[in-house]
């Protein structure tokens, strides 16, 4: 008997959902080395392993162009953010609750949408205001201002979203012009080379059990990303996207497994406004006439990350050898 055979849409769902599953464990391994390393020692060994990556990537473009940039302003405010961002990530997961963290990276859209009137010129009405002006009260909530709880932790979260968004925004906004090997070399070698002036006031000494675990963690980020380009591959934005949502449902298995946590109910309050919110201005992009630019369903990598082979670059690779086969299929 012939097994049911899942449909694009179903399959890039389930693509989407292990995508996101896999960076959820990238995320405990993180927690895990962050209680004994500083963020800049976790950035610069995360950086320096994914380098090798990198250098296969720029090996297999075959362009015959200079790694110049065309817009080197942008690219150096993009390159320098990027590493704030991935500085303030990997304190940030370290510091607070798993499921505060992934609240504050859900908010994610609604700054991406914000940023994006003055620097894409978006014209934000009343629908996607409201849903966002709502998502930032889900924000509030899950802060609780005056809190005696809130923390560097809380403030390292909004930084990493805030800063993750400009990067998304500056990538919209100039990679359109620029090529993929140049948007990826130089986030990473400025993750390098601000790490490393850091590095001899941080150094721990690692084990070598610990150096396995940052390799094992740069091999689960690359796989999460092969896994959400086989999703973009398969189905629309609108499908994909929602589904870094679940990442919750991990954040509540690992952390009271692993680390002990118990999350309040304002967590999850706050934490489903925002997704709720950030849900409809997906929504809203997909509608063809309520966004001009769909900044947030354009957005595929996730805020704060050191791993500098974008998602959007590799997912324009993979269209170009399809599109290539299937010109070579209709040609013989």
């Amino acid at each position: 008997m012939r097994l049911p055979t899942l449909s694009n849409n179903a399959a890039g769902a389930l693509m989407a959902l292990a995508a996101f599953a896999v960076f959820s464990t990238h995320d405990v391994i993180v927690k895990k080395l962050g209680a004994t390393y500083s963020p800049f020692q976790v950035v610069f060994i995360t950086a320096l392993l994914s380098f090798p990556i990198l250098t296969l990537v720029m090996m297999s473009d075959q362009k015959p162009d200079t790694i110049r940039p065309k817009h080197p302003y942008w690219m150096t405010i993009r390159s320098i953010v990027g590493v704030a961002a991935a500085l303030c990530a990997f304190y940030a997961v370290t510091a607070l609750p798993l499921s505060q963290f992934y609240a504050f990276i859900f908010a994610s859209p609604l700054i991406i949408t914000i940023l994006a009137i003055p620097m894409l010129g978006e014209v934000v009405r009343l629908r996607r205001g409201l849903a966002i002006v709502v998502g930032l009260i889900g924000v509030l909530i899950v802060i609780r201002p005056g809190s005696a709880e809130f923390s560097m932790g809380h403030i390292a979260a909004i930084t990493a979203a805030c800063a993750g968004a400009f990067v998304s925004i500056i990538t919209r906004k100039i990679g359109a012009e620029e090529r993929g090997v140049v948007m990826m070399i130089y986030p990473m070698m400025s993750n390098l080379f601000i790490t490393a002036l850091l590095l001899p006031f941080v150094y721990v000494q690692i084990p070598l059990a610990d150096l396995g675990l940052f390799a094992i963690d740069t091999l689960l980020v690359l796989t999460a990303m092969w896994l959400l380009v086989a999703a973009y591959t398969r189905t629309d934005a609108i499908i994909v996207a929602p589904m870094q949502y679940s990442q919750i449902i991990w954040a509540t298995l690992f952390g009271f497994f692993i680390f002990s946590e118990t999350p309040e109910w304002q967590t999850y309050l706050g934490t489903a406004v925002i997704v709720l919110s950030g849900i409809y201005i997906l929504k809203r992009e997909a509608t063809s006439d309520a966004s001009e630019n769909t900044p947030v369903m354009k957005t595929r990598t996730r805020a704060g990350h050191v791993m500098s082979v974008r998602v959007g670059h590799m997912l324009r690779r993979q269209r170009r050898r399809d599109a290539q086969a299937a010109e070579d299929v209709a040609n013989k």
